[in-house]
């Protein structure tokens, strides 16, 4: 994923790349100091992902966000939490309060990165198979998984259990928050604590959903959905 930073300060450009190097997906496109600088670069190059401060002097973020025809997908990174509705009136993906943790700017990567599974094309399968990784923190460790195999999401608990083909992570997140990361046409919730991916169902029987060797309750309020988007 090619990205741009956009902020007026060194220190937030520094924190930024010391992020993004701990992805292996992420590719540095340029370091911009001014919205104007943006500018004039992107109006020769692309990228696929902006890091926006927006108090900057001359030009404000969200102000050079609106001169973008075709604007990539943009995560803002600033310390003023009131622009936060104006940036959702942009279509901004996540909106960051400085200073954040690694484990929030990787929830808002692995978001951009959910979106862009939905809206790439086939044209290129490797481009494709790279947008369909997600990074998952267990305990320490930071673990990527191709969505191509995971088979469902249960909650436990204050944890989450995504089981994959190959392996069960736990991690410390909602089952609602795992869900935002993940293309929303491959996936289904199908209970309060669970939502499996439609590929892997080998069969519904009653109130009860089998992947593989697995047994997944469907819960009254979600059977409905279910039906619906199965027919």
């Amino acid at each position: 994923m090619r990205y741009l930073i956009i902020d007026d300060e060194h220190i937030a450009h520094k924190i930024i790349m010391e992020y993004c190097e701990m992805l292996p997906h992420m590719k540095l496109q340029k370091n911009c100091y001014s919205a104007l600088e943006a500018l004039e670069y992107l109006n020769s190059h692309q990228v696929d992902l902006i890091f926006l401060d927006i108090n900057m002097p001359k030009l404000k973020g969200f102000e050079f966000l609106k001169t973008l025809s075709a604007p990539p997908k943009v995560i803002v990174t600033t310390a003023y939490s009131e622009f936060a509705i104006e940036g959702y009136e942009l279509n901004v993906s996540d909106y960051l309060l400085k200073p954040f943790s690694f484990e929030r700017f990787l929830k808002a990567v692995n978001k951009v990165m959910g979106s862009n599974t939905k809206s790439k094309n086939n044209s290129s399968e490797e481009k494709d198979t790279a947008t369909k990784r997600i990074f998952l923190r267990q305990n320490k460790s930071y673990i990527q998984v191709e969505v191509a195999t995971i088979l469902f999401i249960e909650a436990a608990g204050n944890y989450t259990k995504v089981v994959a083909e190959d392996e069960t992570i736990t991690i410390r997140e909602k089952i609602s928050d795992i869900l935002e990361s993940l293309p929303s046409d491959n996936f289904i919730q199908v209970h309060k604590s669970f939502a499996v991916a439609i590929k892997y169902i080998n069969r519904i029987d009653g109130n009860r959903i089998y992947i593989q060797d697995h047994t997944i309750p469907i819960g009254k309020l979600y059977k409905a959905n279910l039906i619906n988007i199965l027919n």
